[in-house]
């Protein structure tokens, strides 16, 4: 299977992706993508989306792979514990560790954040320098996740300030996701660095 047998679902994290953010461009690149849409991104509330994620899980027509990044990472991890609407897989990037100290107000409802391995096909990707989740607590996410885990180096919170454009590497690791699910990839096995 490739990206082409799914719908693709893009969750943003806190305050949006602004248009230089590679989720951004991705949507550009895949216009039949569905973003997710919670009314206010910058006071996030969980409820609000969790229902925004199912509605836009709702919207498919073709299995979902989601996209999600920083404070979307935990909102999948929540929409599994509240047994929202399927998902095929999931392309995690840079989850934001809403239980760290200092962490700003509006994202407190966010934790705990849940730790039950998920029930599909799933890539966390790291970076060495996130100043929003240490690695090793990406590394303790994706134990806890039961998702393999890509490091790639220092690239801050993964997002447009990192200045990874279209992020190439990305898409790659989504490909590898779409062949997971469809059973043409590596099992499940935290091996992929």
């Amino acid at each position: 299977m490739s990206i082409a047998d799914f719908d693709i679902v893009i969750q943003p994290g806190w305050q949006d992706s602004s248009a230089e953010h590679w989720q951004s461009r991705w949507q550009l690149a895949w216009p039949d993508a569905v973003r997710v849409a919670h009314g206010n991104w910058d006071t996030p509330e969980l409820p609000r989306w969790l229902d925004g994620l199912d509605a836009a899980l709702a919207a498919c027509r073709k299995p979902a792979l989601v996209v999600a990044h920083s404070l979307g990472c935990v909102t999948v991890a929540h929409h599994v514990r509240r047994g929202g609407r399927p998902i095929a897989g999931a392309l995690l990037v840079a989850p934001a560790d809403v239980e760290r100290s200092g962490v700003p107000a509006a994202l407190a409802g966010f934790a705990p954040i849940p730790a039950a391995a998920l029930p599909f096909p799933a890539i966390l990707v790291a970076s060495d320098d996130d100043p929003y989740c240490p690695l090793d607590r990406a590394e303790a996410l994706a134990g806890a996740w039961r998702t393999d885990l890509v490091r790639i180096g220092k690239a801050g919170h993964i997002n447009a300030a990192s200045g990874l454009g279209d992020w190439a590497q990305g898409r790659v690791l989504l490909e590898l996701l779409a062949r997971t699910v469809g059973g043409a990839g590596p099992a499940r096995s935290g091996k992929i660095r």
